[in-house]
């Protein structure tokens, strides 16, 4: 049976307020009542401030940095929602957490994404609403619709109005093997060529050896990935294509995981500016002049609004 729920209601937990805040704004909603508080030996407690009984529920909560933390704030607040008896809960993870651990790569490894999906779903989410996922197959995992919104319209909209129609010197760069599918559409849709760069170690701590595929001489460059955390493969790539004679290098991703050493990385490396969209919360003293942020706000209240419209969310892949 399908229901119609008469009502839209957003909430946040610690992990990105601003951006549920933005969300909220578009959507032309006002942002839910609710607390999440630690008791005094770091258990975590949710109260929820407003009535949500039969509405359309959306909590907004990347799982990024403390990932265990955030996580456990979602989950509480999906069961409160639950029992507070929320028409529909759908978890809005702009960022998914655990997603690099998507499969055995060796012996008795676990598979965390898998369990992430299964105790989002046993907390009780009706369905999630995500971006970029690490592996896209992740999706699968679930038993429960998932909507997988794509970053890439916003970065190459932003690409374009930079760019304008001078990019015959412009080259899409693919920083390994395995996001070349997603370096390929962004080439497409700015009609620019793409290089591939592959990274070779030949031995355990010795330097990775690069071999760039596809002409970047006297080029500017740009570097397109799904996340950067330590920032360690965007760099060194960075660094080897100027070596090769790139005259300029551009980067941008989905995710700004930023963790360990990745400021100190970006500030010291070849790359001019990073773009990043605002899926994870940068503290302020990450925020240098090279990083840019794009807010993924309108995105997301887009397939807020055609989810509970039930319409087609699709459209906003274009």
């Amino acid at each position: 049976m399908i229901r119609n729920y008469t009502d839209i209601k957003v909430f946040t937990c610690n992990a990105h307020p601003v951006l549920a805040q933005e969300i909220a704004q578009k959507l032309d909603v006002t942002l839910g009542k609710s607390e999440v508080m630690k008791f005094s030996d770091g258990e975590i407690s949710v109260k929820i401030d407003e009535k949500v009984r039969g509405t359309d529920v959306y909590i907004i909560q990347p799982t990024s940095t403390p990932a265990n933390e955030h996580l456990m704030e979602l989950l509480i607040m999906i069961d409160a929602m639950k029992r507070a008896s929320a028409g529909r809960i759908t978890a809005v993870l702009p960022y998914y957490g655990y997603a690099r651990q998507d499969r055995k790569t060796r012996a008795r490894d676990p598979i965390s994404s898998k369990l992430v999906a299964d105790i989002l779903q046993t907390a009780g989410a009706d369905r999630v609403l995500t971006m970029d996922l690490h592996c896209a197959q992740i999706q699968g995992f679930f038993n429960i619709p998932v909507d997988h919104l794509v970053g890439m319209p916003l970065l190459t909209k932003y690409y374009a109005d930079k760019l304008g129609e001078h990019v015959d010197d412009v080259v899409a760069v693919s920083p390994d093997l395995g996001s070349v599918g997603r370096v390929r559409s962004f080439a497409t849709k700015l009609d620019i060529p793409l290089a591939i760069i592959d990274k070779r170690r030949p031995k355990a701590n010795v330097s990775e050896i690069m071999n760039i595929i596809g002409d970047v001489s006297g080029k500017r460059v740009i570097l397109v990935d799904d996340m950067i955390d330590t920032a360690g493969t965007i760099c060194n790539a960075a660094n080897a294509l100027k070596e090769r004679g790139a005259t300029a290098v551009y980067a941008c991703c989905t995710h700004g995981v930023l963790s360990g050493p990745a400021m100190e990385r970006i500030e010291s490396s070849a790359i001019e500016e990073l773009v990043i969209l605002n899926t994870i919360a940068i503290p302020e003293e990450k925020k240098i002049s090279k990083i840019k942020e794009i807010s993924v706000a309108p995105i997301f209240a887009d397939a807020i609004r055609r989810i509970h419209e039930d319409l087609s969310v699709s459209k906003l892949f274009d």
